[in-house]
């Protein structure tokens, strides 16, 4: 018997938990392996493996350079190896601990020589938009997974969010049709797999979790056996596939699917597209009112000062993070192209320009109450004007560089 192996994530520990224990209960030969690495602080990750009748083995395994997460990846790829050697183990569900994202750790498995079939990422639909609201550091929460972990609890939770194909969305009694139609529209083709009778955290946590600060309201089965029939959805979203390459790919600002204009239920999308650079100066100016016009807001932005600099915007919890992320494609020169993988360059000929290539402005905002007029009018006041735009890119380069100290330059 061959080895699956499923990854189980998301800060919502309690959807995550019964998320688990439905797939212990629903697919015969499974375990759970999971790292503990709130024990970090005493200098060691506690490990244990369990499955449908309780706690098989426990174990510590010390830290790695004082990284909690680098324990967990030298720890769990010889664990996962032991567990197909014994060929007793059907499915390994790796339970992550709570701010650990399932990128990493789907591609240490990978790059380990096993196969990942399921990457879940379970959620409590009526604590989104508090969690994409909090600022927060880990650390301040008691969630980082070092010592110089510096990321926010909005941005971690987005990101385990939005990279899962499948999301496990529990039965939420403090859900309403706002939250649930939120959760759609910030990853509306990944596949929702209820988990019933499952306890709902939001009560308890909700205001604990949630910002201080003001919120912008504005397939078939692998390895089939007689002993799974019919198989139940979580058990075939664990056990369908899943291509950690292609993942990855669909996470970079260049090629990345982002959600599409949708508005329902008092939340809306804005898919702003455009083919005008922005003025460095303006855009820098509006980056606080652009930052918390929406719950989140992503994509991929062009300025004229910077022409081959392919730019990621990335939006949560009243924060934003702006970086570069490489050259434009049109930048490249021709020699250059066959080293790009082939999803970039047919991300890149969808929106291909003649004059400009694939820069442009692509930007999607997500938020119940989104002012999608004014936002509108703010982003296009931040474009160059027509006779700024007239001046030619010899006289954009000369602009102001209002981005350099954001940018780290």
């Amino acid at each position: 018997m061959s080895l699956s192996v499923a990854i189980v994530g998301g800060l919502h520990a309690d959807a995550r938990r019964a998320t688990v224990a439905r797939l212990l209960t629903e697919v015969p030969g499974s375990v759970v392996l999971h790292h503990d690495l709130a024990t970090a602080a005493a200098g060691t990750v506690v490990r244990t493996i369990r499955d449908a009748s309780g706690i098989r083995s426990a174990g510590e395994t010390p830290l790695v350079n004082d990284c909690a997460c680098c324990a967990l990846r030298e720890d769990l790829v010889p664990e996962l190896r032991r567990l197909a050697a014994d060929g007793t183990t059907r499915l390994a569900v790796v339970e992550l601990w709570d701010s650990v994202e399932p990128k990493a750790m789907a591609e240490v498995v990978a790059a380990g020589g096993l196969t990942v079939t399921g990457v879940i990422t379970a959620v409590d639909p009526a604590l989104v938009l508090p969690y994409l609201g909090n600022g927060d550091d880990l650390a301040e929460r008691g969630l980082a997974a070092a010592a110089t972990d510096q990321r926010t609890v909005a941005d971690t939770f987005a990101r385990q969010l939005e990279y899962a194909p499948v999301l496990a969305v529990i039965d939420s009694p403090e859900a309403d049709d706002e939250d649930r139609e939120l959760l759609a529209q910030l990853h509306p083709t990944a596949r929702q797999v209820p988990v019933r009778d499952a306890p709902s955290q939001a009560s308890a946590h909700a205001s604990a979790i949630a910002s201080t600060r003001p919120q912008s309201r504005p397939q078939a089965l692998h390895n089939t056996s007689p002993s799974v029939f019919p198989p139940t959805p979580l058990a075939r979203a664990a056990l369908a596939g899943f291509d950690v390459e292609a993942a990855a790919a669909a996470q970079h600002p260049a090629c990345a699917l982002l959600p599409a204009e949708a508005d329902a239920h008092g939340v809306c999308t804005l898919v702003w597209h455009r083919e005008r650079p922005f003025h460095p100066e303006r855009l820098y100016e509006a980056l606080e009112d652009l930052t918390c016009a929406a719950a989140r807001s992503r994509g991929r932005f062009w300025l004229a000062d910077r022409p081959d600099t392919l730019l990621h915007w990335d939006a949560a919890g009243g924060a934003l993070c702006v970086e570069g992320v490489g050259p434009w494609l049109a930048s490249l020169p021709d020699a250059a192209w066959d080293m790009v993988p082939p999803v970039r360059r047919a991300a890149a000929a969808l929106d291909w320009h003649p004059e400009h290539g694939d820069r442009c402005q692509h930007l999607v905002f997500t938020s119940p109450g989104l002012d999608r007029d004014g936002l509108e009018r703010l982003l296009e006041s931040c474009l160059l004007t027509d006779a700024e735009y007239a001046a030619g890119r010899d006289a954009w380069k000369r602009l102001p560089p209002a981005f350099d100290t954001l940018l780290e330059v």
